[in-house]
């Protein structure tokens, strides 16, 4: 069936330039950065490794980081959607909601203490960043309830409220870290997709992939959630099944991401919001076409801030929180002129 407005040629044409998008920014962001490379020395497989710095940088330096970043960022856009249509609150993000600074502590603990451990836990670090993820969740739609009613400001405010609560931890334990650690956790806080190898897409790959098609398979309900509870079990939606597990694939996506790359933000602000604007909020069409607007997104961040000061280089979540913080100030500054958020 044709959605509502919108042909099956007009969808697929939509999709099929977001994929083009996508394609197009994995492909170029690796060829653009402070050292010149050339592709036929990079794809020339006659020279050996160590005499071709070119494969070197492409393969082993930028490829790997674009990867992540394409990962990344569709795990935030599409968490940034799925929360919105939820939450009904188009300020709703993982990290507005405190989501991402839960995740962020829970991250630092298995990060520094790990080996502490008298067990070996596989994949301790995301599967921790997972679990803080869904822990804070839960808090905050908790106090965002008044008499069983959740408010939208109050979200808000319990979000921005944990979010410091758990910053000021993460500034204890780096005051109480001896100096290497300190320092490797304030680069990651600030935002870092730098990885030199591919087994962090290898390990991040699996999680993303179940997230993401739960997410993408609640599409069409999430048309159903924006609206209200009733209107929804009108239309045949099992509200609580379906609410209980898109928390908890939007929390997989978010945790296991932040896990690899530190907290980063309004991605699932901008996002979603811009392509809203174009596309209208259909979550059958705005979901896919987030996930890859998110990806190609933030491939192109993470390259600006290898590019703008080289041979130095930015965090990335510099780059996003220069562009996300005055988007979130006019959407918020919007509806307290029009009324109530």
């Amino acid at each position: 069936m044709p959605f509502k407005g919108l042909t099956y040629t007009k969808f697929f044409a939509i999709l099929g330039l977001s994929l083009f998008i996508f394609l197009s920014a994995l492909a170029l962001c690796p060829l653009i950065g402070f050292e010149k490379i050339s592709i036929s020395k990079a794809l020339d497989s006659s020279l050996p490794k160590s005499m071709n710095p070119d494969a070197a940088i492409l393969f082993r330096v930028r490829l790997p980081r674009t990867l992540l970043a394409a990962l990344v960022g569709a795990a935030l856009a599409a968490s940034g959607v799925a929360f919105q249509a939820m939450l009904k609150n188009p300020l709703a993000t993982p990290y507005t909601l405190g989501i991402s600074g839960g995740s962020s502590l829970f991250s630092v603990l298995a990060l520094l203490y790990a080996e502490a451990l008298v067990i070996r836990i596989p994949f301790l670090q995301p599967l921790a960043s997972f679990l803080g993820a869904l822990i804070t969740l839960w808090l905050v739609y908790q106090l965002g309830k008044r008499q069983g009613i959740l408010h939208n400001v109050a979200l808000i405010l319990a979000g921005v409220t944990l979010n410091l609560f758990f910053s000021a931890l993460i500034l204890l334990i780096q005051f109480l870290s001896d100096p290497a650690q300190t320092v490797l956790i304030m680069h990651w806080l600030m935002g870092s997709l730098d990885i030199d190898r591919y087994s962090p897409i290898l390990i991040l790959l699996p999680f993303q992939a179940i997230g993401l098609a739960v997410i993408l398979f609640h599409a069409r309900d999430m048309n159903a959630l924006a609206l209200d509870e009733m209107s929804a079990r009108s239309l045949g939606v099992d509200v609580p099944r379906v609410m209980k597990r898109l928390y908890a694939a939007s929390s997989l996506v978010v945790g296991t991401a932040i896990a690899f790359s530190g907290p980063i933000g309004f991605i699932g602000l901008i996002v979603p919001h811009g392509l809203r604007l174009v596309l209208g909020a259909d979550h059958r069409l705005l979901l896919p076409v987030s996930v890859l607007t998110g990806g190609a997104f933030l491939a192109l961040c993470d390259t600006a801030a290898r590019t703008l000061i080289a041979p130095a280089e930015l965090p990335v979540g510099v780059i996003t929180a220069l562009l996300g913080g005055p988007f979130f100030l006019a959407l918020l500054i919007k509806p307290l002129n029009g009324g109530a958020i």
